[in-house]
C-alpha cells in the first residue's frame, strides 16, 4: 500500500480516487490509515465479504497461523472474527460504469504491482 500512495496525488489529478480494503477491523483499519497516512478510503473486510466476492480470499493454514503468532500478528485480534482468511493481494482498476479496465492479482504478497504500471493502466483507462 505504501507505492500506491506514493502516487495517490498522481492518481487524483488523472482523476480517478485510491480506495483501499482491508482485512482488519474497523478500529484497526483507522490506525493503518493514519500511520501511512494513507488519504484515500481505507475501507474494513473483516468478515471478508468483499474479498470472497471477488475470489480473493484462501484460508490460513494452522502452520501458517502459529507463524503468523509468533511474528505478533493474530488474525483473529486483528480482523475481530474466527474465519483464519486473508485476501490475496489484488489492485483493480474499475470505470465510472462499473466495470473492471484492469487488474493486479498475484498471491505471492512479495510482489506488488510497480507503480509505473499502475500509472500506465490509468492513463490507458483514460482514453
Amino acid at each position: 500500500m505504501g507505492q500506491l500512495r506514493d502516487i495517490e496525488t498522481q492518481i487524483n489529478e488523472m482523476g480517478f480516487q485510491l480506495i483501499g480494503i482491508s482485512p482488519d477491523r474497523p478500529a484497526n483499519v483507522r490506525e493503518t490509515s493514519e500511520k501511512y497516512k494513507f488519504r484515500g478510503p481505507l475501507l474494513s473486510d473483516s468478515r471478508m465479504t468483499a474479498a470472497l466476492a471477488f475470489r480473493l480470499a484462501y484460508e490460513v493454514d494452522e502452520t501458517t497461523l502459529q507463524q503468523l503468532k509468533n511474528y505478533g500478528v493474530d488474525l483473529e485480534e486483528a480482523s475481530g472474527e474466527k474465519h483464519h482468511l486473508l485476501p490475496v493481494p489484488a489492485v483493480f482498476v474499475v470505470a465510472s460504469s462499473g466495470i473492471i479496465q484492469f487488474s493486479y492479482v498475484n498471491p505471492d504478497y512479495k510482489v506488488r504491482l510497480h507503480p509505473d504500471l499502475l500509472l500506465a493502466s490509468l492513463r490507458s483507462a483514460r482514453r
